[in-house]
């Protein structure tokens, strides 16, 4: 897989008892399935979970096929989730992965049938959790889905010991109450690098290597009336007790006593790193974790228990809620609670942080610092802990000092070199120059492309999700009085781009223009592979074609371009919208993602180097004479690699455009220049290691041609 390989780690997922892992939270994570003893595993890259795909794709053939277990990228969220189809009737375990909370909405109905159905076997999907002012998605948690569809939902403590060991409960807590389990982790747990002592892996009871002798079917597990009616009581009557009952029998929420009475804190597992060092820092806590404040560590978030919860209510007077994301469903849950138990104990939580955002620590100090200086804490005054805040925080007004007004936001943009900023650059340019031609209505899509409707292009008038660009211009286009644009990437043409955009739009004959971002992968993830790539996330051969599929569909104006070549994108998009071609027309604007081609071609470069072979590599730069210090080519381009420095020219006052040592040669600036008729002052050169003497040769028969020539013109 493209972004990073885990070759090396892959070797620890064959450690055996005793032995230590070490690296990230996802390779924790994979561990605990191998050892848990899994019959097939699948799912959809999409942050912070891609990281799963890749290490289960490269610990396919070393360690996946030898325990018979079966692996895919399926090839969306909702195949991933209908994959969990197998344990509805088979006593097979089966974990998927997806990025939360879009992928949880497309998987949404699969994962329903199943949880209507139940399962036999145990399953746990895997949800990366992508919130706060970095997200890349929708500020939306999962909680709200285990609620609609009665799904246990785990969120455990952040270290690699505590993931693994609620991977394992996962499991057995999806075959306690025949429901499959969803464990939600953090981006920043993902990632996050700890040791785990392992376990030997369980060669899975049936497998690619134990198959299943005979079909089993029950007309009881199927999703139709009236079955329906029983299996939706069986989940309040039967599955959800189970599972309360196994998350008390197997202690999976933890209690922390501690020495004050009328104080206690109850959080997440997810938040527990956070909320300790929070303590840590005004206190009232050790390094370990050991604290005096009671504490109710929710690694179960779904369903709670009330009689635990009660039990940790009782005797006390304030009690204060750690729970990120809206609605606050964990501090509603004990306010009615405590109100039916008429208890006097007063339950602070969303007013006392924030009502929305990430739970960052500065937000979680300033939260805790308000609750503990409210009263009734014995073992610090409230002087105390507000001198140790003040000490944390008397740094801000220095900064404000230097910095009076907020940084810029910096918003994403294209890699350096990437083959898509070249479509809207001649996008722009069209609508520019002809007004009546271009100036339309366009609908973005989710993935790389999505960084269009940032300066300097800011094209893209709405983003509904992935691969929905056109089914999102379907009332716009007929109501818009000329042909609309829709914008769609490869990945997302194979995720819903195909039936819910193509089809759709086919079927109802709508005339507009499709184009189609084909770069070979699906970049934004990091470079995973689409059914178009040529192979799949298993490395085996496929002979899939977007124009194929496309005239699969009936599908007659179709047109391929080279996306560098911004003239020729131009030219095809003028054709588009003004033919008299009806139906739908398809441009796709193809060349390979610039990082995963520069991770292949710089390493290739460097041993070529090494070895004392001529290398030759474009570069291109910008002419400080000619250039008039418009900045027009930024407007119009937006690469990182095109910047400014000073004039050299003493005369001149304005910065002159510059590009510098990051650029990739992709050609661009100069394509651009001309398409928009700029100034000439782009110039390409060719960086030459280890010379020939030919080459040398020829370089010094260059250097006496020019030299007469410029005295002769003097």
């Amino acid at each position: 897989m493209g972004e990073r390989s885990f070759a090396e780690d892959v070797k620890q997922l064959g450690y055996g008892a005793g032995e230590v892992l070490r690296g990230e939270g996802i390779l924790a994570i994979t561990k605990a399935l191998l050892q848990s003893g899994v019959s097939y595993v699948g799912g959809y890259p999409g942050a912070p979970v891609s990281y799963l795909i890749d290490v289960l794709a490269d610990a396919n053939e070393p360690l996946l096929k030898p325990l018979g277990i079966y692996f895919e990228q399926s090839g969306s969220e909702a195949a991933a989730a209908a994959l969990l189809g197998a344990s509805i009737n088979y006593p097979m375990r089966g974990a998927v992965t997806w990025k939360s909370v879009v992928g949880t909405n497309v998987a949404s109905d699969a994962l329903s049938h199943v949880a209507s159905a139940g399962v036999i076997g145990g399953t746990v999907v895997v949800i990366g959790e992508d919130y706060g002012e970095g997200a890349s998605i929708l500020q939306e948690r999962t909680h709200s889905t285990a609620l609609k569809s009665s799904l246990p939902l785990l969120d455990p403590r952040n270290s690699l010991e505590s993931f693994a060991r609620f991977v394992e409960a996962g499991f057995g807590l999806s075959e306690a109450c025949h429901e499959p389990v969803l464990f939600s982790i953090r981006i920043r747990a993902c990632h996050m690098r700890g040791t785990l002592r392992c376990r030997d892996n369980v060669r899975p009871k049936i497998s690619m290597l134990s198959p299943l002798s005979e079909p089993s079917f029950s007309l009881e597990r199927i999703n139709l009336p009236p079955f329906t009616y029983q299996m939706e009581a069986q989940k309040f009557e039967k599955r959800l007790p189970a599972a309360q009952r196994y998350i008390v029998e197997h202690r999976l929420n933890e209690h922390h006593r501690g020495a004050e009475p009328d104080l206690g804190i109850v959080m997440q597992g997810g938040l527990w790193n956070t909320t300790l060092r929070g303590l840590h820092v005004l206190g009232l806590a050790d390094t370990r974790g050991g604290t005096a404040i009671p504490l109710l560590v929710l690694n179960a978030i779904h369903p709670l228990v009330p009689d635990e919860l009660l039990a940790f209510l009782r005797g006390k007077r304030r009690v204060l809620v750690v729970e990120e994301g809206m609605p606050n469903y964990i501090e509603r849950e004990l306010g009615a609670l405590a109100h039916d138990a008429r208890l006097d104990v007063e339950i602070q939580g969303k007013h006392v942080f924030s009502p929305h955002g990430e739970y960052v620590p500065q937000l979680v100090i300033g939260g805790l610092r308000r609750f503990l200086t409210a009263g009734g804490l014995t073992s610090r005054s409230a002087t105390e802990i507000d001198a140790r805040y003040q000490a944390l925080t008397a740094h801000r007004e220095k900064v404000r000092s230097v910095l009076p007004e907020p940084v810029a936001k910096r918003p994403p943009s294209f890699c350096t070199g990437c083959p898509e900023r070249p479509v809207f650059s001649a996008l722009k340019i069209l609508r520019q120059r002809e007004p009546a031609i271009g100036d339309t209505h366009v609908s973005a899509d989710i993935g790389c492309s999505t960084f269009s409707t940032q300066a300097p292009f800011n094209v893209g008038n709405s983003v509904l999700g992935y691969g929905m660009g056109l089914a999102s211009s379907s009332a716009v286009a007929p109501l818009f009085g000329k042909r609309t644009v829709a914008v769609m990437g490869d990945g997302g043409f194979w995720h819903n781009g195909l039936t819910n955009g193509v089809a759709n739009a086919m079927y109802n004959r709508q005339d507009s223009v499709l184009v189609i971002l084909d770069n070979f992968y699906a970049a934004a993830t990091g470079q995973h592979h689409v059914p178009s790539t040529g192979t799949n996330a298993r490395n085996e051969p496929l002979r899939m074609g977007i124009p194929d599929a496309l005239r699969g569909l009936g599908v007659k104006w179709i047109r391929t371009v080279n996306s560098y070549r911004i003239a020729e994108v131009i030219g095809t998009l003028r054709e588009a919208l003004t033919t008299r071609v009806p139906g739908l027309k398809v441009i796709i604007a193809r060349n390979e993602c610039m990082l995963e081609r520069q991770r292949r071609e710089k390493p290739r470069v460097r041993q070529a180097i090494a070895a004392g072979a001529e290398v030759v590599q474009p570069r291109f730069g910008v002419d400080p004479d000619v250039c008039t210090g418009d900045h027009s080519c930024m407007r119009l381009n937006g690469c990182p690699s095109l910047t400014l420095r000073e004039n050299p020219d003493p005369l001149r006052e304005d910065p002159i455009a510059y590009v510098d040592e990051t650029c990739v040669g992709c050609g661009v600036c100069g394509e651009v220049a001309h398409a928009a008729v700029l100034c000439p002052s782009f110039y390409e050169v060719r960086v030459i290691a280890n010379p020939t003497r030919w080459t040398r040769f020829v370089g010094r028969v260059r250097r006496r041609v020019i030299g007469r020539l410029a005295a002769v013109t003097a």
